[in-house]
């Protein structure tokens, strides 16, 4: 969740702020058209399908695509300045690093008991949600003293070091529930 506040909040900023600045310089209007485009061709088609693609390649492994193609893809959109080539890698950027948000609930469920599913759903999901409210506070200060570009790395790595912890988790695709 770090990496996804950190850089979702900022990319509107990012795409806007004078190249001096560590933005990309774009007008409002053109910011505006490809945060939509970003919305509906990258982030609503990464939710959507990650139940489908969990289904096909087990929780677990789900987890590990979308998490790396999302922590390899991100250095790739920070380095970018041309319109074209941003809303190109914008979109796999927005897929693969929304895409993974669909698997809490189903791993969650899946790796707890009955008895303390809920609990240990809000929990999880409500602690990692306090924890990365720092994010946006670390990427802005980064991105002031580095440029966006730059503090989009440590978004990259929080992707990564997802991609590590989801390595460790107990495949549950099949598993009968307690």
């Amino acid at each position: 969740m770090f990496a996804w506040w950190g850089l979702f909040t900022w990319v509107p900023s990012y795409l806007q702020l004078p190249v001096g600045q560590g933005g990309r310089g774009f007008p409002a209007g053109l910011t505006t058209t490809m945060l939509v485009a970003l919305n509906l061709t990258g982030m609503l088609p990464g939710y959507a399908s990650f139940g489908w693609v969990a289904d096909k390649l087990g929780r677990r492994n789900s987890f590990v695509l979308y998490t790396l193609l999302a922590a390899c893809l991100v250095p790739l959109y920070a380095h970018a300045s041309d319109p074209k080539m941003l809303l190109l890698l914008g979109t796999p950027v927005a897929f693969f690093g929304t895409g993974f948000f669909s698997g809490s609930g189903i791993s969650g469920s899946e790796l707890f008991p009955t008895r303390v599913r809920a609990r240990a759903l809000g929990f999880t999901y409500n602690g990692a949600r306090t924890l990365s409210s720092i994010a946006p506070t670390v990427i802005g200060y980064v991105g002031q003293r580095r440029g966006l570009g730059w503090a989009f790395y440590l978004c990259a790595a929080s992707f990564f070091l997802a991609m590590l912890t989801a390595t460790q988790l107990p495949e549950t695709k099949g598993k009968i529930l307690e």
